[in-house]
């Protein structure tokens, strides 16, 4: 039997067709019956559906909307705005839904292509899913973060399983090719075709339980546990609006702080303020830019191996070793400086804390909602005791205020979440719960990090500073709370870095735009290569894929070093990490088009050239946002390597050559200029990258100098092409959240090739923000070789040289790369400039 009923405050005929594509129907819901099983049907917008399946209990009915759990952050959705019922059949202005009745599957097609179509498995058993027939499918991506044994940076998901990290889903994985490794499901999945057929689809599923996805044969399936199965399926043209879609469901991320882009040392870790200073003072003196440090858990005085007494869950200044931490903070902060500090959900039992959150109801249950704490004793590498149920929102609140707001009235910067799969846990333990009345270990195991940055984020709804929180797990919708993550424990090996970087691929087609690495390894015992070699390449690959770029290994011996200036190549650390200071502008400004619109940060290039077949597999090279293709480099002796180009005009970012490609590979690119290390990179023809001014007397990313001063000219680096292409380059604060009122100033860089000239306009700035300068210089580094420059229409004069040019408020030079650099002096950031170049 089968029943159809609308969304409340419609009427409910068998047949509604919207004419005006411009209004919304309403949400629009039907349920189907077959036996002692039920269907519902959401209809949310055009192109996304929403499923609920079960044979366990009765149907909420289509009443109410469909249960989501935390995972979701949008739920106010307008319904499609054409939508139709014929028997069995719903049609939107996007999707046509066909429904089963007697085996409850559901086939979804768009423009007359089947996307697949999803039936129940073993549905009444404790471990069951979906079947999704493969149909056109020949590409998946997303699915959060594993890491494959033996493998590299190449690889989608089709013909691989999916496999959970522990028994209950999220975890910490060892295995001999990475090391300690993260396993943190995302369970979303997008599926494109081949030839003409890639517009795909998105699926996901909005569950709790550990998952097993096995894309080996046709049909693909899904298991995993709970009552209920609930899903998602997403259509649109291509990975970009899918993904776009996705977090618009889940929740975009915010803006981090402009200083998460610079360079943080991190090790464990910093015995006391000397160490830290100690670093510091060679940093400086090697003249690397640096924005903070990042200080593992000898901040709040270390551990305690199996003892109740351990300093673990204090989260409070071991001032015995770090005195005076707010007069550091501060100081540190004139210099440019922030920091970083870890914290663990985990609290001694002989401390005051445990006392308190156990008398408040705040820590994990033994097994029952009146038992007693969780002891926990395994694995006692950090003391013995309980930990803290983040599903309870209080118990995050009392722990921010007591313990996390103090350090934020300090000037702390970050918060760094650790063991958040959660690692220790008793498997029989009780909790608030995140289902309603579920409370079981597995009911909230893979939402425990979500809920512990959620707590963080709401913690920071009364600062006006944004929260910059570093993870080691998660969920779909924690990117919603300004987490970055990291792959965990990472060994020291070549394979590891490289396979990093399909980890890399997929976390990035899930939704998190920021997702590094212990750079240089942190399991350094794992190391079967040089050292110096995997140094210098992991850092490199850092600087250009991975925010924050975070140095940071096992130096509880104080016998290995982090540093870029004392292990590695050190000139090719320096040179690669100013490179990656110089691209501040453009890095923030995808930052500013991912709050906004969902845009991928460093996308595989499958999300920007779907229709290119070479490069579906591919994540040995990245996009930075749309104009930049870098390829990576994670292997022993390593002096040259081949490099695809997607069909179009490229230049190669490092040489300025020119290269047009019909989709093919380019043989022997070189890795060196002279001693120097460096990946290779490549600029698309009309890429307009804002930069900022970096040399040796570069402090930070904000751009403050050694001497005092600050360099604030806007800086763009322009590939002329002859089709027009425009560039908006976002500016705020780089601190607070005024951006989300509007504290924004945007300035829309265009260029345009004309035969024999190239005209380069900065338009006048929109918008401003607290600081923002009102005037400055604007300087423009043409890729390609001029004879006469203007700015607005009156001559710029020519200059011999770099120096020349630098003594001079405004003109123009041709430098030996082959690069046409000219400036204006300082204007009103409200007026449009104009540069007009006549080429050579």
């Amino acid at each position: 039997m089968r029943r159809l009923l609308l969304a409340p405050l419609l009427l409910a005929p068998l047949l509604f067709v919207n004419t005006a594509a411009s209004a919304p129907t309403g949400v629009q819901r039907a349920e189907f019956t077959s036996g002692d099983a039920y269907l519902l049907v959401e209809f949310l917008d055009d192109d996304l559906v929403h499923f609920e399946l079960s044979a366990a209990g009765a149907s909420p009915g289509t009443e109410r909307a469909l249960f989501t759990t935390p995972q979701v952050a949008k739920a106010d959705y307008a319904g499609p705005e054409a939508f139709s019922r014929e028997g069995d059949t719903f049609t939107t202005a996007a999707l046509r839904v066909e429904v089963r009745p007697d085996t409850l599957c559901v086939t979804i097609a768009e423009e007359g292509r089947t996307l697949h179509t999803a039936c129940p498995r073993n549905l009444r058993q404790a471990w069951k899913g979906l079947t999704i027939s493969r149909e056109g499918a020949r590409n998946a991506y997303g699915l959060g973060e594993q890491f494959h044994r033996s493998g590299g940076a190449d690889g989608d998901w089709d013909g691989r399983v999916r496999t959970p990290g522990g028994p209950f889903g999220n975890a910490m994985v060892f295995d001999p090719d990475n090391g300690p490794v993260g396993n943190a499901m995302i369970p979303v999945l997008f599926a494109t075709g081949g030839g003409a057929g890639t517009a795909g689809y998105g699926l996901f599923l909005d569950q709790v339980y550990k998952q097993e996805w096995n894309l080996t044969r046709d049909p693909w399936t899904v298991d995993t546990w709970g009552d209920q199965l609930r899903w998602y399926v997403l259509a649109g043209p291509d990975l970009r609006d899918l993904r776009s879609d996705y977090l618009e469901l889940t929740g975009r991320p915010p803006v981090p702080p402009r200083k998460a882009f610079g360079l943080w040392m991190s090790e464990y870790g910093y015995d006391d303020w000397a160490e830290i200073d100690d670093r510091l003072a060679t940093l400086r003196a090697a003249r690397f830019p640096l924005d903070g440090f990042v200080l593992d858990l000898q901040w709040f005085g270390g551990v305690r191996k199996e003892s109740d007494d351990t300093p673990m869950g204090g989260l409070t200044w071991d001032e015995m070793k770090f005195p005076d931490p707010a007069a550091r903070v501060a100081a540190y902060a004139s210099q440019g400086l922030g920091l970083m500090l870890i914290e663990e959900s985990y609290v001694g039992r002989a401390r005051p804390e445990h006392a308190d959150l156990a008398r408040r109801g705040y820590l994990v249950r033994r097994g029952c909602e009146t038992c007693e704490p969780v002891y926990l004793t395994g694995n006692p590498w950090w003391g013995f005791g309980g930990m803290i149920d983040w599903t309870q929102d209080a118990a995050g609140d009392h722990w921010h205020e007591t313990k996390r707001r103090p350090l934020v009235e300090q000037g702390v910067l970050g918060h760094w979440l650790d063991l958040g799969e959660p690692e220790m846990y008793d498997p029989g333990d009780w909790t608030a719960g995140v289902l309603p009345g579920k409370h079981a270990h597995a009911d909230y195991h893979n939402l425990y990090n979500l809920k512990w940055a959620e707590s963080v984020a709401r913690g920071y709804r009364d600062v006006p500073r944004r929260p910059f929180l570093l993870a080691r797990s998660a969920a779909a919708g924690i990117q919603r709370h300004g987490v970055a993550m990291w792959s965990a424990d990472i060994g020291s090996r070549l394979g590891a870095l490289a396979m990093q970087f399909n980890a890399q691929m997929h976390m990035s087609m899930s939704g998190i735009d920021y997702y590094g690495s212990d750079v240089g390894g942190f399991r350094r015992e794992m190391l079967d290569s040089d050292l110096g070699e995997l140094y210098t390449q992991w850092f490199a690959n850092a600087a250009w894929f991975e925010v924050p770029v975070r140095p940071h290994t096992d130096n509880v011996c104080n016998c290995r070093q982090t540093a870029p200036d004392r292990v590695g190549h050190a000139p090719s650390n320096l040179s690669n990490i100013r490179r990656r200071y110089a691209l501040t502008p453009y890095y923030y400004s995808l930052a500013h088009r991912a709050h906004r619109y969902g845009e991928a940060v460093v996308p595989p290039l499958a999300y920007h050239y779907p229709h290119d077949p070479n490069v579906r597999e591919m994540g040995h090279e990245k996009l930075i946002g749309r104009d930049l293709l870098v390829g990576v480099v994670a292997g022993r002796g390593e002096r040259e390597r081949d490099v695809y180009l997607p069909a179009g005009e490229w230049i190669d970012y490092h040489t300025n050559e020119r290269l047009r490609s019909s989709g093919e590979w380019f043989r022997r690119r070189p890795l060196y200029d002279g001693d120097l290390f460096r990946l290779p990179a490549f600029a698309r023809s009309g890429a307009i990258i804002p930069k900022m001014h970096v040399d040796d007397r570069t402090l930070d990313v904000y751009g403050r100098r050694a001497d005092g001063t600050v360099r604030d000219e806007l800086v763009a680096r322009v590939y002329p092409d002859a089709a027009e292409t425009s560039f908006t380059l976002y500016e705020d604060d780089g601190a607070t959240t005024s951006y989300r009122s509007g504290a924004v100033r945007e300035t829309e860089l265009t260029q345009r090739r004309d035969g024999a000239s190239a005209t380069v306009t900065i338009g006048g700035a929109r918008g401003s923000y607290q600081g923002a300068p009102a005037d400055r210089a604007n300087v423009v580094e043409l890729v390609g070789r001029a004879s006469a420059v203007t700015l607005d229409g009156a001559p710029l004069p020519r200059l011999p040289g770099r120096a020349a040019f630098d003594a001079s408020p405004s003109g123009w030079y041709a430098g030996d790369d082959g690069v046409t650099v000219a400036k204006s002096d300082r204007a009103p950031v409200t007026t449009a400039k104009t540069f007009a170049f006549v080429l050579e």
